[in-house]
């Protein structure tokens, strides 16, 4: 176990001269297909799943519209990938077992996102709390927020109704016992 979270941790470890190199979008999709998360491209239906079947082209080509972390190793080392992406809408972070508070909080700070990012599922993350939801806060363009099989979330209807008077068009849809 202590070796796969080191591994894990290695894939995580941001390139910034990579991103440099092929830019924001290329280089996160590189970071989350290594870490088994999908991306979708803006144009497009099918999600890329095989990184070595990343479509080439003119650098800036492919932006990433939407990200599926299911079961993936994303962990917050990595979240600086993010930074550059412009046009991500959706993101889902299902059986995550590294993304705790301090990822979301990331994940609400990073200014594009707080622009671009519509829709957000958050799904079987055992150590997602209350303080991580209450701080999407900040992704004030945020439409739909799905929170399920959260153990750690304590305080349901307190952090909705943060959420919702911080985003009042917000649609909230709760699974959780």
């Amino acid at each position: 176990r202590h070796f796969w979270g080191w591994l894990n941790a290695v894939f995580n470890k941001v390139d910034y001269e990579r991103i440099q190199a092929v830019g924001p979008d290329r280089a996160a999709s590189e970071w989350l297909l290594r870490c088994g998360a999908l991306v979708r491209y803006q144009g497009y239906q099918k999600w890329q799943q095989d990184y070595n079947g990343l479509p080439t082209g003119p650098l800036g080509k492919y932006k990433i519209e939407a990200i599926n972390a299911t079961d993936s190793c994303i962990m917050y080392r990595g979240f600086d990938y993010l930074d550059g992406l412009e046009h991500v809408t959706e993101i889902k972070l299902q059986k995550c077992m590294y993304i705790q508070d301090e990822c979301l909080q990331r994940l609400s700070q990073t200014k594009n996102l707080q622009k671009s990012l519509l829709r957000l599922q958050i799904i079987s993350c055992g150590n997602v709390t209350d303080k991580g939801i209450i701080a999407l806060h900040k992704l004030r363009n945020l439409e739909y927020l799905f929170l399920s099989d959260l153990p750690g979330i304590r305080e349901k209807e307190t952090t909705a109704d943060v959420l919702q008077k911080a985003l009042p068009k917000l649609e909230l849809e709760l699974d959780l016992e």
